[in-house]
């Protein structure tokens, strides 16, 4: 299912595309809008005040949402890090991606990327656009196949490591294959708040690749950290929401001196539930200062920005989703294939393309971002990807194809597999161990919060999902179900 690293210079690599929709790449192809596309971390379906968060606002994405349009049926690519990012750079679904789990590796993060692997950063270069990432990377590290510098980003700054990117004041960032040294935090300090670090090297990115200049339009991958745990903001962010959001929670975790400080454990907050709000507050200053970039140089008219999560909210490191109802109407966290686990706010927002205050059940997943930029950018759609471009739901056109089904599966608390077949789900867990295997069936129509579970009514159609489950997968040498991963990020 991996479809190489095609080079588009010659008409011998075409044959690794297909067609597409031959109107709407002509329609695009001469526009070349520069892609911003923003990844928050751990951030929950319900974290949003334009997806009903009470607690506190997030008016930049919210105004993102009423000048674009809002997807209520949007799915990660899995319910953890490192393959959901995978399943999102390769358009493949993690039954097929070559990233399926947060192995570690030695001697600092995760499994790389194989280099069969073709990334949507690849696809995009090779089409003539400047690609950066800005953020978290964990999908190999530097000198390896996974290097972001290899598999299509021309520019990378961030942590390469997710366990390291627990830690907010790290005492290191990656500049391409350049290890920085953050002095502000050596020893005890907390000088280098890396969020900020890493926003200022993104908008640096947007100014000096502007198209007016470089005659080049540019793909911007804002990974963005936060608000994944550890709970962890400056003291000026965390004034705001001091004493507002009681009963507060405290947690305890690593600190100076400790074994595993600044080495992926979870600092100390006293103030989590604060600090929560805070670190999105923050995110959505951030979101906004993005759009105002943009704005300045005058390229926000020919600019797609596109906002999502990479998975649902987490309960590590004080996290209390509960508390603040992450997951909205969902049921599950993080590391759940429930709806709450890997269902997703995204919002696209393309002036003059895509309609304001538009919102849409379609339903897309990770692996569809792909095909949908490539038809975006004018060229032609990869072959072999599990997903369909939304491209005709983004500009109100006909002919909006739709997934037979969607599939997930998780290699940690003893295997989970998830299937989607029209409003029907499919939910099994404890997959290592046969004899302990649940399996669940809900109607999404009716049961959103898949509260009850009605297999025993409808053994037939589990039958039938579950041969679709099976057959939606191929083997992986590294990321098998006869193993688990005990890293998880």
């Amino acid at each position: 299912m991996n479809p190489g690293k095609p080079i588009l210079t010659s008409l011998a690599a075409l044959s690794f595309f297909s067609s597409g929709s031959k109107s709407r790449i002509e329609d695009f192809k001469n526009l070349k809008p520069n892609i911003v596309y923003i990844l928050a971390d751990d951030l929950g379906y319900g974290d949003l005040s334009c997806y009903g968060q009470k607690k506190f606002k997030t008016p930049n994405i919210d105004r993102l949402a009423s000048e674009g349009m809002l997807f209520t049926q949007h799915y990660a690519g899995c319910t953890v890090c490192a393959p959901s990012r995978s399943s999102l750079m390769t358009g493949l679904t993690t039954g097929h991606t070559s990233i399926r789990g947060n192995k570690g590796w030695e001697p600092e993060g995760q499994y790389p990327m194989s280099a069969e692997s073709f990334t949507m950063a690849e696809m995009l270069k090779q089409a003539g656009y400047t690609t950066g990432a800005f953020g978290k990377w964990g999908l190999g590290f530097v000198g390896t196949e996974g290097d972001p510098n290899k598999q299509g980003f021309d520019e990378f700054f961030g942590y390469n490591c997710q366990s390291l990117a627990h830690n907010y004041y790290p005492d290191h960032l990656w500049d391409n294959q350049n290890k920085v040294i953050l002095e502000g935090n050596s020893g005890n300090q907390f000088g280098q708040y890396a969020p900020a670090l890493i926003h200022d090297r993104a908008l640096q990115f947007i100014e000096k690749n502007n198209p007016d200049k470089t005659g080049k339009p540019f793909f911007l991958f804002y990974p963005n950290i936060i608000p994944h745990a550890e709970l962890s903001v400056p003291e000026e962010n965390l004034q705001e929401f001091r004493g507002k959001l009681m009963p507060e929670k405290a947690y305890k975790g690593a600190e100076p001196g400790s074994k595993n400080f600044r080495t992926g454990a979870y600092g100390t907050q006293n103030e989590t539930h604060a600090a929560f709000a805070a670190m999105v507050v923050l995110l959505d200053k951030q979101v906004g200062e993005v759009v105002a970039k943009l704005k300045e140089l005058g390229l926000d008219k020919n600019t797609i920005i596109i906002f999502s999560s990479d998975n649902g909210p987490h309960v590590e490191g004080g996290g209390d989703p509960d508390y603040f109802d992450s997951n909205g109407p969902l049921k599950g966290y993080k590391r759940d294939l429930y709806e709450g686990g890997i269902r997703e706010p995204m919002i696209a927002c393309w002036p003059g393309k895509i309609k304001a205050g538009s919102t849409t059940d379609h339903v897309s997943a990770f692996w569809d971002v792909m095909p949908t930029l490539a038809e975006i950018a004018g060229i032609p759609t990869p072959k072999n990807l599990d997903g369909l471009s939304f491209l005709p739901t983004l500009t109100g056109q006909a002919g909006q194809k739709q997934h037979e089904s969607l599939y997930w599966e998780f290699h940690e608390l003893k295997g989970r597999q998830a299937l989607r077949m029209g409003d029907w789900k499919l939910v099994r867990y404890n997959v290592l161990t046969p004899d302990k295997i649940t399996t669940e069936l809900y109607d999404l129509k009716t049961d959103l919060g898949e509260e009850n579970n009605i297999a025993g009514k409808h053994p037939e159609l589990v039958k039938k999902m579950i041969e679709i489950l099976n057959h939606s997968r191929v083997p992986s040498e590294v990321f098998t179900f006869q193993q688990e991963f005990k890293i998880s990020n």
